[in-house]
């Protein structure tokens, strides 16, 4: 990932466990248990710590190992509310679990405009970019009021048309469009994917073993439970660690050198895979 204006990634220290009070949880193969939204977690401590954090995984909380708030928590913890927490200032509690819903939103494009912008696409769109990083940034260390009546929708959609912009010509021609495809278990083993747009595609179980994802744009592609053993993940766009540690991978996947290999990885068999047809 490239230098960020502010740190774009949770600081649980700094944070007063908004992730893990603020939405609801279904009960389901990422979470063990229902839970509504604004009610801590059952495992959440008095110091607002996790007390299940290093078995999260074993316990059925998968969920919580692969969410990343994009350093939102700790803006609205010690910005946006100067440290003081949903339990010192209870009547102040849901309109803190808003203001953290639209952080999250902020600090995510955030960190897709910062990364574009790193990619290097020509002027005059790399300008863009850094008058919309700059826009985002003044938005985020806005009062609670002003962050609950922003658009941010209209934000989103604005941002989106530019990172859209600065994938295709970080892409080139020629990469297959599969934007928002429903890929759940495909073998894309076989599949060409150099420069491909996957941005948006859910390819929960898929089977990416030795694919080439040169290029290929996976913001906010649904990576749960792909197995990118193999996989050449060294010049992806977009590629964030949430969406890694979601995923399957061995010691030969081949990552960028800003991202580290999840330590749930190292358990996995190293089985021979069969390299996609460039």
């Amino acid at each position: 990932m490239s230098e960020t204006p502010r740190q774009l990634r949770a600081d649980c220290s700094r944070c007063f466990a908004l992730c893990c009070v603020a939405p609801a949880f279904a009960a389901s193969a990422d979470f063990a248990l229902d839970k509504p939204a604004g009610r801590p977690c059952a495992h959440l401590a008095g110091d607002f710590r996790c007390g299940i954090h290093g078995q999260l995984r074993d316990r059925g909380f998968a969920g919580c190992t692969v969410f990343d708030c994009f350093g939102a928590g700790q803006q609205v913890s010690q910005v946006t509310y100067g440290g003081r927490s949903w339990r010192d200032q209870p009547r102040s509690a849901a309109q803190m679990f808003d203001t953290f819903a639209v952080q999250r939103h902020l600090h995510e494009l955030l960190w897709y405009l910062t990364e574009a912008v790193a990619l290097g696409p020509t002027e005059p769109l790399r300008g863009q970019l850094r008058r919309a990083v700059a826009e985002t940034l003044r938005h985020t260390d806005a009062s609670p009021a002003e962050l609950l009546a922003l658009d941010v929708d209209a934000h989103r959609a604005t941002v989106n048309v530019l990172l859209s912009r600065a994938s295709e010509l970080l892409r080139g021609r020629g990469g297959a469009d599969r934007r928002g495809a429903q890929l759940v278990g495909v073998d894309l083993r076989r599949v060409r994917l150099v420069g491909a747009n996957l941005r948006g595609a859910v390819l929960v179980g898929a089977d990416l073993r030795g694919v080439d994802l040169t290029r290929a744009d996976v913001t906010g592609a649904d990576l749960r439970g792909a197995d990118l053993r193999g996989a050449d993940l060294r010049r992806t766009l977009f590629l964030h660690r949430s969406q890694l540690d979601a995923a399957r991978g061995d010691l030969r996947t081949r990552l960028p050198a800003s991202l580290s290999r999840p330590a749930h990885w190292s358990a996995l068999p190293l089985t021979p895979t069969r390299r996609a047809t460039r």
